[in-house]
Formats: C-alpha cells, structure tokens, sequence
C-alpha cells in the first residue's frame, strides 16, 4: 500500500449511493473521505478534546482534489492525512485516497486548517499543546 507517507489512515467501504449516474463515485464523495482522514488526524492530536475545554479548535479554511482514477461500488479505501506544513496560526494536510481493487491512489488533496476561537470569531495563534501533538503524530511509525 503506498499510504507509508500518511500517519493516520482509516478504511472504509464504497458505498452504492455515493455512486453517481455516470456509474462512479460522485466528486463531492472525496471531499467526505478527506474529512473522514482528517477528523482521524484531530482525534489523534487531541483537537476535538483541546476545542471543547477551551472553543479553541480547527476551521477549515480551504480544500482541493485531484481526482486521479474514478472510483466505483464495490470497493475497499484508506483514507491517509498527513501534516506537512505548520505556522503560526495554522497548519497544511495532505490526504490521499487508496483504492483496494485498483491497487493505487484514486485521489490527492490539501487542506488549509486554521485555529479558531469559537467563542470569539477569529482566528489565533496553534495552541502550543496542538503542535507538539502534531510533532508526536508525524514522528510516529507510520500504520502499514
């Protein structure tokens, strides 16, 4: 599996009614499996934990797709995330969708993830704890 490069991956199936009347998964579809990967990735950092004792947590700020092989019903994927860039106040993933029956990547992505005050309405700084989360995770032996 060519997934190595992505520390937090996670399976599922193909579902028939993600499939469209072109007889593939419908584009939206990946943008779900990116956020399947990328919820993954802010569980294992600790995010979702971090934003409900603080309101400060991630927002997605921007997304894109390439769509590299169409995916059909019945099928087994893995969604991988990985981060590959962090700033002061945000931090970049990759995502990659791994297609079982084709033996490839069906699909590439990136996400812009900036940290929000909920309580505020504005961005501020990554909380330090978040990027040493971060750190631990892209360290880690990757699931293969």
């Amino acid at each position: 599996m060519a997934l190595t490069d992505y520390p937090v991956t996670v399976p599922f199936p193909v579902h028939w009614g993600e499939m469209d009347a072109f007889d593939h998964v419908n584009n939206v579809t990946y943008f779900r499996y990116f956020e399947t990967a990328r919820i993954a990735y802010f569980d294992a950092i600790g995010y979702r934990e971090h934003m409900a004792l603080h309101q400060v947590g991630p927002i997605l700020a921007e997304t894109a797709c390439r769509f590299r092989r169409p995916l059909s019903y019945p099928d087994d994927l893995i969604a991988g995330a990985r981060v590959t860039e962090v700033g002061d106040d945000r931090f970049t993933m990759e995502y990659a969708v791994w297609s079982t029956s084709q033996q490839t990547i069906a699909a590439t992505g990136h996400g812009a993830i900036v940290s929000y005050d909920y309580a505020a309405g504005r961005r501020v700084p990554l909380p330090d704890v978040i990027r040493a989360a971060i750190a631990r995770v892209e360290a880690a032996p990757s699931p293969a």
